[in-house]
């Protein structure tokens, strides 16, 4: 299927790359449908995209490459309703918040998108009882 996207015009999806947030998005609870977009040729920053509107596009990325302590756990009523039955169907990203410059960008810690890869289902959750926020520095070592 054909859509319009934010930053690379139209573009051709497959329907297997659809993913559904059946709950939408904190903010955009209408959004309920996205695929996964690259950014740029590196395997870090993805844009999630949404097929229904085309001017919404989240900047996300993988926050163990700039957080390799990062951890939590994601609560069972979560496994249950993203229909994950093992660990290796299971994508996170974070929220990016692009600034200028871009070595000020941050990341959001406390509210992961938590991605079952295999049933193509999604969630942002939000975490609780931990030190992450929504605004952690991208370039954390940079900025030492």
């Amino acid at each position: 299927m054909k859509i319009a996207t934010k930053y690379h015009g139209e573009l051709e999806v497959n329907r297997e790359e659809v993913i559904t947030f059946s709950k939408g998005i904190p903010g955009f609870l209408e959004e309920k449908k996205f695929t996964l977009l690259p950014l740029n040729d590196e395997d870090v920053f993805f844009l999630l995209q949404s097929l229904k509107t085309s001017d919404l596009a989240f900047v996300i990325a993988d926050p163990f490459a700039f957080y390799k302590e990062y951890d939590f756990n994601l609560a069972s009523h979560y496994m249950t309703e993203l229909d994950i039955t093992s660990e290796k169907n299971v994508m996170v990203y974070a929220f990016v918040t692009m600034t200028d410059p871009f070595l000020e960008s941050t990341i959001n810690l406390q509210a992961p998108l938590i991605l079952n890869r295999e049933q193509k289902r999604g969630r942002q959750i939000i975490l609780t009882g931990t030190d992450y926020k929504t605004k952690h520095p991208l370039f954390q070592k940079m900025m030492k």
